[in-house]
């Protein structure tokens, strides 16, 4: 799962790299209200890992739910909202942050 806010550009771009794999099952969210599409429970619940980009979106998940996140994998990626959807450079931080996990 990967999350950051408005799930327009980075979550995107990271659900994009990975939707063809064999090897993963990925979805994207964002925590805004404006968020194309808005995390929820049944996401965290879903998900093996959660990728985030930044710390706040931690800080999010784990207050608006408490339960859900108790025992969840919540990695903080470190990548900043600077890039576009599919940016080249986007790409290569994705890729080189999440390798480590895959």
């Amino acid at each position: 799962m990967f999350i950051c806010s408005r799930n327009r550009w980075r979550s995107l771009t990271a659900e994009e790299i990975y939707k063809n794999s064999a090897e993963f099952n990925v979805k994207s969210a964002g925590t805004e209200n404006s968020a194309r599409i808005k995390v929820n429970a049944k996401h965290i619940i879903w998900a093996d890992l959660i990728f985030v980009m930044e710390k706040h979106h931690k800080e999010k998940l784990i207050l608006n739910f408490p339960e859900e996140t108790k025992d969840a994998k919540i990695i903080v990626l470190e990548i900043p909202d600077i890039y576009k959807f599919m940016d080249t450079e986007l790409i290569e931080e994705i890729k080189v942050a999440v390798s480590s996990y895959t």
